[in-house]
């Protein structure tokens, strides 16, 4: 697709359509001026005919009118023409209707009665039809005039010229389909259903009489399908020779020739093999594992039992709040726990993907992906972060002309587009220095930045006189976009304006047409060294007001009908602007489970664990997310596999168009001959029963096997089978109210191997492009209900991968010993917070809307310890409110002298030992087998009471006002990057009502253990028993919000932040002890003595 480096523009339900020419003097080309006159009807091209001229419906006036519009009213309509009311007279080529019988000046009796009726065809069949004519708009020569393929052509359509064995009209099963005199339709690309592209390249090669008295021997059957019998036979038998020869050697026998020495041997045994291999964990880190949580479910029941029959009478109150809470925590747990009982690693062998799909001298056969990039606001998200990521993808270790880069500009902001213009030609020096010198990671600033010897295992002389080359290259880039930035500071008031003059469409930010550019993958654009680069388009779908966008989830189904019509490939990877590719070799892990011909069919997507540059290595508040993604992922890998996180994810397209997964047959159960004679008396009536179905499906197996003496029988025999099927039209309607009125794209959703076809225009492919990404495209359509991304929650990342569970798919965890992704988390504590608050609210929205995996998805493909981790996914916020209850309630034992437990007895004191012992021992047992490091697990403790107390809190109280009030809140995209030095945002401090329940909590316990030490030391030694286990509840508060109080308190160069803190403790608990003890105070009070002076 060649659109001469210029951006397109346009609204299709405006019907605007404009090319605006960055390199020529403000220059527009409407759509009439690139592919001719319009349709005044339906906005389609006017074709052209075989004779080179425009199609001419009306002779009278020639009001321009499709030939589809055409052949529709003269069949359905008032058959005149709209602007003159002539009536319409015969066109050669078009079918013959009531009126015409006078017109005899016309031959055309092979078109006399063609209707182009779609009656009959599959549904795949009429997208098909619909996109060959659109798509065969401007071509001088079609297979069908009318642009409806007939049956005929659907059904005679040779797969090649190769003339075909004539066998009586019998189908043979030894000989290939093509070479029987019965032509079966050609099928372009693997497809879920066949469906033909006429090729006018290949000439048809129509079936040849066959006269049954000459020898069988003359046609070819005698000879030479039997010789194409015997190679073949001796091909598989020379296979397993070879497989038997690599794996056992001569052992015995004795195999002559030379072929014994042959070095491809091994090669085609190990291609053979499967591209990945589960890991289990071994059993002597699982097995102990899994006794502890079944003895820790033993000792929870015996703890609840002892908390429930002993409640304490004189605070009582306090005892049932306690209780509640902790059988909440408890349920919890369950959910969190049994979703990790089956944890796995996996492995992947990419010489084998090489030798499998990248044979020498070949093309390579790997399947194409399309990769997503994602921004919004270019001051949160720096345009020079997002050059990187994009960087990083066009320079990545894959085929190139398989690989397609699309960055949604959600914003549609000309910095980010002019941004992406110096990126594109930076990256034609980049991508080739990268690929000629092997580097990682292939984001320019990370590998310049990185601390490590950059010569090691480099062995070019011209290495380093290069590499400083192109470090002052992207200096020089840098700088570029900097400068880019600072002007975009300040707004004109006019609106910014493109370098041709041109206003930029996206000045309003609420109110703008669709945008794409193509800027790189087009003709005539090559790197420095002349090889081909990937594709890089810049896409900003239309927003009008009036419509809702759904944030990022709209953003991506926007990016997915726009690369189905100008790529589509068959695979997906969606990154955030800030994730760049640090593993080159990133897309082959994902294509080792996607491409298994074994499990790779039932793989929706390739989930990577998100790993992040820029957080000190104390990762205070948890940012890198650790347990989560070494632990948690892991074991639901084991299950159905794990959920999807919103980014570094490798999605099968199939999926995401709401198909259901592959279901696999069943090996055919026994028959009587296997079981007993007896057996098969005592359940002969249950076999009678079961026996019906078995019968017809016999007799559908026999109808099958019957075959047709002759081929033209067999045509017509199918013509009437399919005339019995629902109309085309009623399957288009279903097509269109499922994908939308885009006919391209619908017949790209049924391209199983993706794929676009070879003889399409690119102004019909832009115009189409341009209608995908319009704001009401998805009116009355599936999009984000069942298809794409779904809509409903700001985290409509659970969503999408809880939908794609339910229709019996799983995903894959991919952990390479290179990270594949690395990105930037916000690392202060008031972004972290708005953060983890983003991502609690979403949970909340799903718990109230009907994707609720409580209740929803029953009957469907989601396995129950699958559905637990999403159940605990959606409920976890919830968990806030007993939380912060259980944190206060140390604060007023303290304060009230009252407690939650009473007197504890020797039982109750093993019990509560047994459990805390139980939650250790798990907590070390997972770090062993998800080789977590002890401080991540208890940076991870520590946030979960923070971010409960605070951020879950809020979003628990937002979800409720949204769903009960209808009070929307707005989230705001968290800041990428830091310039001011290493980690000088950690100590940053922005105020937030977020820090306020945390700070609270943290006064309240504070100040409890003040007076409760204060009052033991006042009442003497019998009060320090007490105290301890109120002490303990209110130090283990104290400790976990210890992260928040360092991050209140900032940066301290002088004094540590610990000896602040535990000075002010400790002076408050002198400061209270001085006032309660007052020694210059007698015991028995005062001594008052009378001082003589009368004060009358």
């Amino acid at each position: 697709m060649n659109t001469g480096g210029r951006l397109i523009a346009g609204s299709h339900n405006r019907n605007e359509f404009v090319l605006i020419n960055a390199d020529e003097n403000a220059r527009i080309k409407s759509v009439q001026e690139l592919s001719g006159q319009v349709c005044q009807i339906c906005g389609d091209e006017i074709e052209i005919t075989v004779d080179g001229e425009p199609f001419v419906a009306c002779n009278e006036c020639a009001f321009p009118v499709c030939r589809p519009c055409y052949e529709y009213e003269r069949r359905e309509g008032n058959q005149a023409c709209p602007q003159c009311k002539t009536r319409y007279k015969r066109i050669k080529g078009s079918p013959r209707v009531e009126g015409d019988e006078e017109e005899d000046d016309i031959d055309d009796l092979e078109h006399e009665f063609d209707y182009g009726n779609f009656d009959g065809l599959s549904p795949e069949q009429v997208a098909e039809a619909m996109l060959s004519s659109r798509m065969s708009t401007g071509r001088a020569s079609r297979s069908n005039i009318s642009g409806i393929p007939t049956h005929g052509e659907l059904d005679s359509t040779p797969l090649s010229s190769k003339i075909p064995l004539l066998t009586y009209g019998e189908e043979d099963a030894e000989i290939s389909s093509e070479r029987h005199a019965l032509i079966v339709p050609p099928s372009h690309g693997n497809r879920i259903h066949p469906i033909s592209f006429p090729d006018p390249s290949i000439p048809l090669a129509q079936p040849r009489p066959m006269v049954p008295k000459k020898d069988i021997a003359v046609y070819g059957y005698g000879s030479v399908a039997w010789k194409d019998r015997m190679e073949d036979w001796r091909k598989r038998q020379n296979d397993k020779l070879q497989v038997v020869k690599h794996e056992g050697g001569n052992d015995g026998r004795n195999f002559e020739g030379d072929e014994l020495d042959d070095p491809d041997l091994p090669m085609m045994d190990e291609a053979r093999q499967p591209l990945s291999r589960k890991l289990p964990i071994p059993s002597s880190k699982i097995s102990p594992y899994r006794m502890i949580i079944i003895l820790r479910l033993v000792v929870l029941g015996l703890f609840f039992h002892y908390r429930i029959l002993h409640p304490v009478k004189d605070a009582y109150g306090l005892w049932l709040t306690s209780v509640i809470c902790e059988i909440w925590f408890a349920v919890s747990w369950i959910l969190d726990q049994f979703p990790k009982w089956y944890p796995i690693g996996r492995e992947t062998y990419l010489d084998r993907l090489s030798l499998r799909y990248e044979k020498e001298g070949k093309l390579s056969e790997l399947a194409s992906v399309d990769v997503f990039v994602s921004t919004v606001d270019p001051m949160k998200e720096p345009p020079l972060i997002t050059a990187n990521t994009v960087l990083s993808i066009l320079a990545v270790d894959y085929p190139v002309d398989k690989v397609a880069c699309y960055v949604s500009d959600d914003g549609a902001a000309m910095l980010t587009f002019e941004a992406l213009s110096e990126t594109s030609e930076f990256a034609r020096k980049w991508v080739p220095f990268c690929k000629k010198y092997n580097i990682e990671p292939r984001a320019p600033e990370w590998y310049f930045s990185q601390k490590i010897d950059y010569l090691k295992n480099k062995v070019h002389p011209a290495f380093v006189r290069e590499r400083r080359a192109m470090k002052r290259e992207y200096e020089e880039f840098k700088v570029r976009i900097n400068g880019l930035v600072a002007t975009a500071q300040k707004v004109p008031e006019d609106g910014w304006t493109m370098q041709d003059g041109t206003p930029w469409p996206g000045n309003n930010v609420r109110d703008h047409p669709g945008m794409i550019q193509v800027f790189l993958g087009q003709s005539g654009v090559r790197d420095v060294e002349g090889n081909e680069l990937p594709r890089l388009v810049y896409v900003s779908r239309e927003k009008r007001p009036g419509f809702e966008h759904h944030k990022k989830a709209g953003a991506m189904n926007s990016l997915m009908r726009v690369s189905a019509v100008l790529s589509n490939a068959p695979y997906l990877l969606n990154v955030d602007c800030d994730h760049y590719i640090n593993n080159s070799k990133a897309l082959r892990e994902a294509m080792c489970f996607l491409m298994d011909q074994t499990s790779g069919k039932k793989v929706c997507y390739v989930q990577f664990p998100q790993r992040f540059d820029g957080i000190d290595r104390h990762d205070r508040y948890s940012n890198r997310n650790v347990v989560f993604f070494d632990i948690n992922m892991k074991g639901l890998d084991g299950l159905q596999g794990p959920i999807y996180v919103g980014t570094g994810c490798v999605f099968r397209r199939q999926a995401l168009y709401g198909y259901d997964a592959p279901v696999k047959k069943k090996p055919p159960g026994k028959t009587c001959n296997c079981w007993p004679k007896w057996c098969c008396l005592c359940c002969g009536s249950r076999k009678n029963k079961k026996s019906k179905p078995k019968k017809e499906k016999k007799k559908s197996k026999n109808r099958e096997a019957s075959k047709q003496i002759h081929a033209l029988e067999n045509i017509e025999e199918g013509i009437e089978e399919s005339t019995s099927e629902k109309s085309s039209e009623t399957s288009q309607m279903k097509l269109e109210k499922k994908f939308g009125q885009s006919p391209v794209f619908v017949a790209a959703t049924l391209l199983e191997n993706g794929g676009v076809p070879r003889d399409t225009s690119p102004a019909s492919l832009l115009r189409e492009a341009i209608q995908v990404i319009s704001c009401g495209y998805e009116d009355k359509t599936e999009w984000g209900k069942e298809v794409g991304w779904i809509y409903g929650s700001v985290t409509e990342d659970i969503l999408t991968g809880f939908k794609m569970h339910c229709h019996g798919w799983r995903s894959v965890y991919c952990i390479p010993k290179r990270p594949a992704f690395k990105g930037s988390a916000p690392i202060n504590l008031s972004d972290r917070l708005h953060q983890v608050l983003r991502w609690a609210l979403g949970s909340v929205e799903i718990f109230f809307s009907r994707h609720c995996p409580i209740w929803y998805g029953y009957g469907g493909g989601l396995k129950w310890l699958e559905r637990f981790s999403y159940i605990n996914s959606v409920v976890y916020p919830w968990t806030s409110i007993p939380l912060l209850v259980y944190c206060t309630l140390p604060a007023i034992c303290l304060l009230t002298g009252k407690f939650i437990v009473p007197e504890i007895s020797n039982y109750a004191s093993i019990v509560f030992m047994a459990l805390f012992i139980s939650i250790a021992a798990t907590g070390i047992l997972e770090m062993q087998w998800g080789g977590v490091g002890i401080d991540d697990w208890w940076r991870n403790e520590q946030f979960w009471v923070i971010g409960g107390v605070s951020s879950h809190l809020f979003a628990l109280f937002q979800g409720l006002l949204k769903v009960l009030a209808g009070v929307n809140t707005n989230f705001t995209v968290t800041s990428k990057g830091a310039d001011d030095g290493e980690f000088s945002e950690l100590y940053l401090f922005k105020w937030t009502s977020l820090l306020i329940p945390p700070m609270t909590l943290l006064i309240m316990n504070i100040v409890g253990v003040v007076v409760g030490v204060s009052d033991a030391i006042n009442n003497g030694y019998d009060s320090w028993g007490p105290l301890f286990g109120r002490l303990f509840f209110a130090l283990w508060v104290i400790i976990h919000l210890y992260p928040f109080l360092k991050g209140l308190l900032g940066k301290q160069d002088r004094m540590p932040t610990i000896i602040l803190v535990w000075s002010i403790l400790l002076s408050s608990i002198l400061t209270l002890m001085w006032v309660r003890i007052n020694p210059f105070v007698s015991k028995d009070g005062p001594v008052l003595e009378v001082c003589g002076l009368n004060c009358d």
